[in-house]
């Protein structure tokens, strides 16, 4: 009850997926059967709807869906229902029940060169979504054999890939952001585990700028070689936001770039709280930054419920958090609130 149930899987596309199938199985039913009803829709219909966006999928990374026919088939369940697991709220063809900026937290920071006095990169963040997500949560380690890097993610059972990071350090991690129309296009989820095959954060924004996603959000970057980067995300392009210092970047549920500021509702109320108080914590520990100094800002309850440390405003809760530490090759995870949360390190 203290971690999240570790999947090991190894091969190839196929393999790796059916590996996830056969050992998280019982979890992927139980994600499924969430699925549904979160998003009010039966899961034949979503099945259904799903099926629109194979092309999307396709273009981005054709090896994904092999791993989706091996899911599929250790997990006992129809290929489109194992489609269902990667692209939950595009096959609804619509954001999930609620708004997410209005109802997910996530508050999501990235670090390098003095913030962490030279000891190299770090990134992370709070997840927080309704508590059921808890329930159906993994952590993912992935190893395949044609040259693709290693990688561990935390994600849903049946869901091939959410925050992360690789060997090559490789990281990411996400806020919701609100107030765009939903659009056909690519869902989060396959690209969120494309990104976990890259080599550098240029190339994950280059792959950013090639495609087109469904819905808003904003992603928070590092790699191996000491590079950070935040860039939201909407259906008609992204935003690059480098913030006040070129050593640090902060994020929670609000929009920050020049580009899309003048889209921002402020539906999420305690966002502006949340990045003030991040942004005093962070400058209280500049220049020592460590893994120990995140895990504790990531429990901090000033602003409760809507805390970084959240515990119910908007119905949502921090379900878990994570840090990575490419210098040393480690992922952290905590399940769990931050303040009393257990964190587990993985060697990637």
């Amino acid at each position: 009850m203290h971690t999240f149930p570790l999947v090991e899987v190894s091969g190839s596309s196929y393999e790796m997926g059916r590996q996830h199938g056969i050992q998280a199985g019982d979890l992927v039913h139980r994600y499924l059967g969430w699925i549904e009803k979160q998003t009010g829709k039966p899961l034949d219909e979503l099945s259904r709807r799903v099926l629109a966006y194979l092309p999307c999928i396709e273009r981005l990374n054709a090896q994904l869906l092999e791993e989706v026919r091996g899911l599929a088939d250790g997990a006992g369940i129809r290929y489109e229902e194992a489609l269902v697991c990667q692209a939950r709220g595009a096959a609804a063809s619509a954001p999930l029940a609620g708004s997410p900026a209005a109802s997910e937290g996530c508050t999501a920071f990235a670090f390098t060169g003095a913030a962490t006095g030279g000891r190299g990169p770090l990134a992370g963040q709070n997840q927080d979504l309704p508590p059921e997500f808890a329930d159906v949560g993994i952590v993912l380690r992935l190893i395949p054999d044609d040259g693709r890097p290693r990688a561990i993610t935390f994600t849903f059972a049946g869901q091939l890939g959410y925050m992360g990071m690789n060997q090559r350090g490789v990281a990411h991690f996400a806020n919701a952001l609100g107030n765009a129309a939903w659009q056909f296009g690519l869902p989060h989820y396959p690209l969120k585990r494309h990104l976990l095959e890259l080599d550098s954060v240029a190339a994950c924004l280059e792959v950013l700028g090639q495609h087109r996603l469904c819905s808003p959000a904003n992603m928070v970057f590092c790699d191996g070689r000491g590079e950070i980067a935040d860039v939201e995300i909407r259906p008609e392009g992204i935003a690059e936001y480098r913030g006040p210092e070129p050593d640090m970047r902060l994020h929670t549920n609000h929009y920050l770039s020049d580009e899309f500021a003048p889209c921002e509702t402020f539906a999420a109320s305690d966002s502006p709280g949340r990045l003030e108080r991040l942004t005093e914590l962070v400058k209280r520990a500049w220049g020592e930054i460590t893994v120990e100094t995140l895990q504790a800002i990531l429990a901090d309850h000033t602003g409760d419920p809507g805390a970084i440390c959240r515990h119910g405003a908007g119905g949502t809760h921090s379900i878990a958090g994570y840090i990575a530490e490419p210098a040393a090759g480690r992922f952290h995870v905590r399940r769990g609130h931050g303040c009393t949360g257990t964190w587990t390190s993985y060697e990637v």
